[in-house]
């Protein structure tokens, strides 16, 4: 038997679809808002009050001036105060030659501050290194070799990926050879792990491969009595090999040796050199 609708229902539906249409009105009103803040906000932001009117630089400076600055980073800088990238910022400054770091803020209203921190230059990279160079962190960077004002910088070289290694060893071995009084020219660091060391007199050490402590300490024992062959034939080093599993050889200028590494007298001497 079927029933029919009461007045109750028909103002409960009623109720219902006056309670729809507020929420969508609510709704509605609320894009509204959001759209005309967007539009206001987006007109705003194109005002020239927030034209980005000066930038400060600040910390490292010596090797840029204000001209070298503003030709590399400032044709990479986009948008105003609000709308720049901050991040892109921050690469266009470190495009600036010998930029490593560069912290970049923005000042209210219309002005940005930016931190430089400049490589600090420890050696060059690579037997040919064109414009590459070490910084004090281990990094490998490219600028013009001309600024440096060391000129007696070391060479460091090896595979891709290395020149921090690389640099952390040179420390360790120029504390090896100080007690001959000598410091290390160049360092090379092969493929195959194997270390090779030119020395400020000329002289060419091959150190051989293994743990960088086991190198340094085969490096050790080789210092400690090498002098006795150099002053025993009254020669200058001019090459040495440390790859010997129980000593060492060694060309003086004119002299050619196999030593023990306990420092023993030589046992092998010819012509050389």
């Amino acid at each position: 038997m079927a029933t029919r609708p009461t007045p109750s229902d028909g103002a409960n539906a009623a109720m219902a679809d006056v309670r729809l249409m507020n929420a969508t009105a609510v709704v509605l009103g609320a894009v509204a808002a959001a759209l005309v803040v967007a539009t206001a906000i987006l007109w705003l932001a194109r005002q020239p009050f927030f034209a980005i009117r000066a930038i400060t630089v600040e910390g490292d400076v010596a090797r840029n001036s204000v001209s070298t600055i503003r030709a590399n980073a400032l044709p990479k800088l986009a948008g105003n105060f609000l709308t720049i990238d901050l991040a892109a910022a921050k690469r266009a400054f470190e495009s600036v030659p010998w930029v490593r770091v560069a912290v970049v803020r923005r000042v209210w209203p219309n002005r940005l501050r930016v931190r430089l921190e400049e490589h600090r230059p420890v050696a060059l990279w690579g037997a040919e290194s064109g414009e590459k160079l070490v910084n004090s962190f281990g990094e490998v960077f490219e600028a013009n070799v001309g600024d440096v004002e060391d000129d007696a910088l070391p060479t460091l070289s090896g595979p891709s990926g290395s020149s921090a290694h690389v640099l952390a060893m040179l420390g360790r071995f120029d504390a090896g050879f100080a007690p001959l009084g000598a410091r290390v020219d160049e360092l090379a660091y092969s493929g195959r792990g194997s270390w090779q060391a030119t020395l400020d007199s000329g002289a060419v050490v091959e150190l051989g491969r293994g743990s960088d402590d086991d190198v340094v300490t085969r490096t050790a024992r080789f210092v400690a009595t090498v002098g006795q062959v150099t002053s025993r034939f009254q020669r200058p080093l001019q090459y040495a090999d440390l790859r010997h599993h129980d000593g060492y050889a060694v060309r003086l200028k004119g002299v050619a040796t196999t030593t023990t590494a306990e420092g023993d007298k030589p046992v092998k001497k010819k012509r050389g050199g």
